[in-house]
């Protein structure tokens, strides 16, 4: 099988989704497809067995909820992406499932194609979300600022890096913006997170988010 085939596993309580979620994923060659859960209750054992490049992950789901399942792995898995799908568009819950590592957020009405599409772009380092998602985050944006935090003491280069996470880029295309290599980016990433208190990207666009730092 090619190295660049995407492992994607699939939780989602709903029937008739998973089964035509499943059925789009094993038919495709650019997927392998390790498998359709009602529950991620043995999420980690499952990531154990076959490690998913990416999750389609519910949120509402029976005996743990996606927002709890997100958490888990990334704490074991910080390498697995996380692709939310559901029905929630309230802001509460994308920035939950944000702060948990999630990278993308869809609502279940996306179009396939805009799925199929979302499984690379997250796979690339991308952070997909559909449209009326993203403009739930512009409208935070469009609030008043507050006065930045200068506890948080970042220099004017972590700031652009910050924003660069907070708009998606990927490690990659950061070091193409900035003109730095990707040696530079992952220090300056790394003094982001010591000086935020946070462990991830996720977490980072959180607390970004959260005090108004870009």
């Amino acid at each position: 099988m090619s190295q660049n085939v995407i492992k994607v596993a699939l939780y989602e309580d709903n029937l008739t989704l998973r089964t035509s979620l499943a059925h789009l994923l094993q038919s495709s060659e650019e997927f392998e497809f390790l498998g359709a859960y009602e529950s991620p209750i043995e999420i980690l054992r499952n990531c154990k067995n076959a490690l998913p490049h990416v999750i389609l992950m519910d949120v509402d789901m029976p005996l743990m909820n996606g927002i709890e399942a997100t958490k888990l792995v990334k704490e074991q898995y910080e390498n697995v992406n996380i692709l939310i799908l559901t029905v929630f568009e309230d802001r509460d819950k994308l920035f939950s499932a944000l702060q948990a590592g999630a990278s993308g957020y869809l609502l279940k009405k996306s179009k396939i194609i805009e799925i199929i599409e979302a499984i690379h772009e997250i796979y690339n380092g991308g952070s997909p979300m559909t449209p009326a998602i993203a403009r739930k985050v512009l409208e935070f944006f469009a609030q008043p600022k507050v006065v930045k935090n200068t506890e948080n003491n970042l220099s004017e280069r972590e700031l652009d890096i910050l924003k660069c996470l907070v708009d998606g880029d990927s490690y990659k295309m950061i070091a193409s913006n900035c003109y730095i290599s990707m040696g530079t980016v992952r220090s300056h990433i790394n003094n982001i997170y010591k000086k935020l208190h946070v462990n991830s990207k996720s977490e980072a666009v959180v607390k970004a988010l959260k005090d108004r730092l870009v």
